[in-house]
């Protein structure tokens, strides 16, 4: 029997095809429909992205330091590329890469998930696989950044991740950062913004990165965002690093004063989030990520080995 409905129809010719190794003719025979049909709905069902064929490459990974970071840190999951002789992009393509199959592990149907920006997210959005029946909603945490690469940006990002997971996406119709803590609130006062960080707070999954305070490193330096003089007396009270926009310490103390012109779900807020997953690679953001990690800022976490074992050293010394 055919069934009425298009989706279901493709779904049903893929899943004879594909997970029961019926051959197009037995299909055909069955659903009472040519042979050639049978291809074509194939083809659809690849095109609509019910059906994805997945290649593994193979990523070398550090099992003992993995769990070695899980039992140290109390991540829920640690994901930690071996490729030494990569290049530092090759390296951030594994870690999202790794990202994108844990998220596939956590995700259910209709879940709600909360992104952030910057390269680490957009390396973990490239990755993922289509999987348009989970139906996931996509909401920004955080304001947008708006004078870096729009493909690095939460909007963009927002919009490809829910276009792969069959969902909506729901931006945050504010900038980043403003020039006053009074200004942040009155942003914060508007119903559309005040509802679309209420829908942040109720993800199940959130997807962010890590910065850093480092000389030329930063991200908000290099958005413009922040000048040289200002990342420099932010290292001076003792800031390491930042996830969604907000500033902390080693120990992953967030008392900063540019936190109160932020426009994003606090950090406090974040913590409550199930699953918060974080890709960041690269030796520069070290002690940020450690900073994230003693805060209990994030649940998972996707980097490079030497960053992993600086991050350790760091610890150790602290």
């Amino acid at each position: 029997m055919i069934p009425d409905n298009r989706e279901d129809l493709l779904t049903r010719v893929a899943s004879l095809y594909y997970e029961y190794d019926h051959s197009q003719q037995e299909i055909a025979e069955q659903l009472q429909i040519s042979r050639s049909n049978i291809s074509r709905l194939l083809k659809e069902a690849k095109q609509k992205g019910l059906v994805e064929i997945r290649i593994h490459k193979r990523i070398m990974t550090l099992p003992v330091l993995e769990r070695e970071f899980q039992q140290r840190f109390g991540l829920q999951q640690a994901m930690i590329v071996d490729q030494r002789h990569a290049t530092d992009l090759e390296q951030l393509a594994a870690a999202g890469q790794l990202a994108a199959w844990f998220l596939e592990e956590i995700l259910r149907p209709d879940d709600i998930l909360a992104i952030s920006w910057g390269t680490g997210v957009a390396a973990a959005v490239n990755a993922l696989s289509p999987h348009p029946l989970m139906r996931t909603e996509i909401v920004q945490m955080i304001g947008s950044v708006g004078s870096v690469s729009s493909e690095i940006d939460g909007p963009e990002l927002a919009r490809r991740l829910a276009k792969k997971l069959g969902g909506k996406y729901h931006y945050l119709h504010a900038p980043l950062f403003v020039d006053s803590q009074n200004a942040r609130d009155i942003f914060l006062e508007q119903p559309i913004i005040n509802a679309t960080l209420n829908l942040a707070r109720s993800a199940r999954v959130a997807l962010v990165g890590i910065g850093t305070t480092e000389p030329n490193a930063s991200s908000f330096l290099r958005a413009r965002h922040l000048t040289e003089a200002q990342v420099s007396e932010l290292r001076r009270q003792g800031a390491v690093g930042e996830t969604s926009g907000k500033h902390f310490d080693i120990h992953g103390k967030a008392d900063f004063d540019i936190n109160h012109r932020v426009i994003a779900l606090r950090l406090d807020e974040m913590k409550r989030i199930p699953y918060v997953v974080a890709v960041a690679c690269g030796l520069h953001k070290g002690r940020g990520i450690l900073g994230a990690l003693r805060g209990g800022y994030i649940k998972a976490l996707a980097t490079d080995a030497p960053t992993a074992e600086a991050v350790l050293r760091e610890a150790d010394l602290d």
